[in-house]
């Protein structure tokens, strides 16, 4: 006898529009954040582990902004590379540092149509390339560092940046900028906290992208990449200092994470695809041996399924590109 199935699940797949209609998960432009690199000196600098990829000048980023808001994402994420470093990170509050400086050139730019987010923490201003400032022993002092973080967070918001993106890893940090900026009239600027943030491996391009001088690691202050509850513990935390959305970096490897801080969260959960992420796909495309487009689709669909309600992505404008097309339908 011929075994004939009275179950077909194949039939939800047979075309197309069947499929479209039977998709349980969609990314959406408005999904995606873009993150871009300014330069305090010289043109667009292409980054060579992140190809494709540049540190922008302060022109320059207009146009990458013009883009991103023309494709519909939701929002960039601005990261500075100064050209002087030094113990405390000094640059991060000079109002004329590259950071600050950026901001309000991209918010003067596209404020009203993508949301402008700056990432406040140290590592790209400090001579050392820590997270925070250190001690007399060389370690990263948490207390001293939340006051640099909340001197940041005012330059930061009166630059023009409606969401800080607290991603230092300092205990106490979301409580202390939420304090700081309420306390001085921004109750509307947004905290995104880095909540699980893991000292990963991953890491290495964007070192090259923001000139990183970091000698040695973050693992006193990053999560350790093989605790899972650690990861919903901290988001927990942020989520009762007052954070408005919390993150989980990188995506790609750490979907459990994100699954259980989107189960637990009553506020969005973002993640971040971060440099190595893109540079493998990106590597491996080059050398022909998987389809680019499609991997770049299928690795944001994955964050998205695995709860994540945005996605920072290197691929942001492009991809809201293809899905523009309906390249993907």
């Amino acid at each position: 006898m011929t075994a004939t199935p009275r179950i077909r699940p194949r039939r939800l797949r047979t075309t197309s529009g069947i499929r479209r209609l039977a998709a349980e998960t969609r990314i959406h432009p408005a999904q995606l954040v873009l993150p871009l690199f300014v330069r305090e000196e010289g043109g667009p600098m292409p980054i060579a582990s992140m190809p494709g990829v540049v540190q922008h000048s302060l022109d320059s980023v207009k146009g990458a902004v013009q883009d991103a808001a023309a494709a519909g994402i939701g929002g960039v994420m601005l990261f500075g590379v100064p050209s002087r470093r030094d113990a405390t990170g000094s640059g991060a509050t000079d109002p004329e540092g590259i950071l600050n400086r950026a901001t309000r050139v991209v918010a003067a730019e596209v404020g009203d149509a993508l949301v402008v987010q700056t990432d406040l923490c140290l590592d790209e201003f400090t001579d050392h390339g820590h997270c925070g400032v250190l001690d007399a022993l060389g370690r990263v002092d948490n207390d001293a560092t939340l006051e640099r973080y909340r001197e940041m967070a005012l330059v930061q918001a009166a630059s023009g940046s409606a969401l800080l993106g607290l991603s230092g890893m300092m205990d106490g940090q979301v409580a202390a900028v939420r304090e700081t900026l309420d306390s001085a009239g921004f109750i509307d600027t947004a905290v995104l906290a880095y909540s699980a943030k893991y000292a990963s491996a991953f890491y290495g391009p964007f070192r090259d992208a923001v000139e990183s001088t970091l000698d040695g690691d973050r693992r006193s202050y990053q999560l350790d990449p093989g605790n899972r509850r650690e990861g919903l513990r901290e988001a927990m935390i942020d989520i009762e200092e007052g954070a408005d959305v919390v993150m989980v970096k990188p995506a790609g490897s750490y979907l459990d994470v994100l699954a259980d801080v989107a189960a637990a969260s009553d506020i969005p959960v973002w993640a971040y695809q971060v440099s190595g992420e893109y540079s493998m796909i990106e590597a491996a495309a080059m050398h022909g041996w998987i389809d680019r487009k499609r991997a770049v689709h299928e690795s944001v669909l994955g964050i998205h399924r695995a709860g994540a309600d945005v996605v920072l992505s290197y691929w942001a404008t492009e991809l809201a590109g293809w899905l523009n097309d309906g390249d993907f339908a």
